[in-house]
């Protein structure tokens, strides 16, 4: 019997649901070894299938509505200057990564978007023919595959965000495009409000922000983009996937730029309660694709499927493990770790990081990386 296809994300979208989206994977895998920090590049999607197999299902069961391909930074260009997979080709990786998001978003009602990222061509040559040539060659990857849309992800610079919009959208299917910026605008001062009119005009069907900076930073920064699309007198859907960690600096690289990158960023990790606060923040702000990038968890992402529990009409899975709120902390038999279990103990608690010497902030190392001249 054939298996009937879900509603495709611009259906959701379209009706007004809350789509869930995944967490970060590189991140993950590398703590789990099967990623090399510095290139970050996805061939663990052929040496280690099932590591990244298993992070899909984690997310799938902590609610998520959309699996991505484990493909970032899985451009030609950026896996031969990597050294790491002088063997595997990225057509390899894209093709295996499509599967195993297939696999595991077959496993529920989740869709597969098969993602490019920003390419060291773009800053090497800044040339459109070349660059897209990149982008069409994953593309076409993807193609070979049953995904269901695609995104454009961790990409800085507007003009080549827009380079990749318009080389998917020949592909006939959604696009949805996220820049890594902050408020300030992409690397060349573009401000939000204009990436994101750019965008759209160049086909995005979706847009919005991913990684680099806090929840709450990101959330501000696609208000702008919101912002921009009504002052152009353009529409188009919202979406966030922001960094899992706390970073106040609210510095013009991200997190790139702090010492603790990348090695040290615990000590900033989200509570599962500050993305409860933070899917609230983007649901009210008219955001309606939810998710997470490097630094989120399964657990981070059964937050938002559990703040956004009566928006969507039911809980993940993940949830018959969990009280809401820490209601299971009812049944312990201390009575201080009793008083725990409501939501005011957990909303309104000031997290110690156990690092008395430490500062609560840190000295961005952004000299190099100011805003670029064209």
């Amino acid at each position: 019997m054939e298996r009937k296809r879900p509603r495709g994300i611009l259906e959701r979208l379209n009706a007004g649901e809350v789509v869930v989206g995944d967490g970060g994977y590189v991140m993950q895998l590398e703590r789990r070894g099967y990623v090399k920090a510095g290139h970050w590049t996805p061939e663990a999607a052929v040496e280690h299938p099932e590591a990244v197999r298993q992070l899909h299902r984690e997310f799938l069961r902590a609610g998520a509505n959309v699996i991505q391909t484990f493909t970032f930074y899985c451009s030609e260009d950026k896996l031969e200057i990597s050294g790491n997979v002088p063997n595997i080709t990225g057509a390899q990786i894209n093709e295996a990564a499509c599967d195993l998001a297939r696999e595991v978003a077959n496993e529920g009602e989740a869709l597969v978007a098969g993602c490019v990222s920003k390419t060291p061509c773009y800053v090497d040559t800044h040339n459109e023919s070349e660059v897209k040539a990149i982008f069409k060659k994953q593309m076409d990857d993807f193609l070979k595959k049953e995904i269901d849309f695609f995104i454009v992800e961790f990409v800085d610079h507007v003009e080549e965000a827009v380079w990749a919009v318009e080389v998917l959208k020949t592909g006939g299917k959604p696009v949805g495009a996220t820049l890594c910026i902050s408020p300030h605008g992409d690397k060349h001062g573009v401000p939000p409000g204009e990436c994101a009119v750019r965008l759209v005009k160049a086909g995005a069907d979706i847009v919005g922000i991913n990684c680099h900076l806090d929840p709450l930073t990101c959330v501000r920064t696609v208000k702008l983009m919101k912002a921009g699309l009504e002052k152009a007198g353009l529409k188009a859907h919202l979406m966030i996937q922001p960094l899992g960690f706390h970073t106040p600096e609210c510095n013009f690289g991200g997190y790139t730029s702090l010492p603790e990158y990348p090695f040290a960023m615990e000590t900033r990790a989200m509570t599962r309660w500050d993305v409860h606060q933070y899917a609230r923040e983007a649901y009210n702000a008219g955001i309606r694709y939810i998710g997470g990038c490097c630094g989120f968890e399964a657990y981070h992402i059964r937050a938002i499927a559990e703040e956004m529990a009566a928006e969507r009409g039911f809980l993940p899975p993940a949830s018959e493990k969990h009280g809401l709120w820490g209601a299971a902390l009812e049944m312990h038999t201390k009575p201080w770790v009793r008083a725990r279990s409501r939501r005011e103990f957990w909303e309104n608690l000031l997290p110690a990081s156990g690092r008395p010497k430490c500062p609560s902030m840190a000295t961005a190392a952004d000299d190099y990386e100011q805003l670029e001249t064209k």
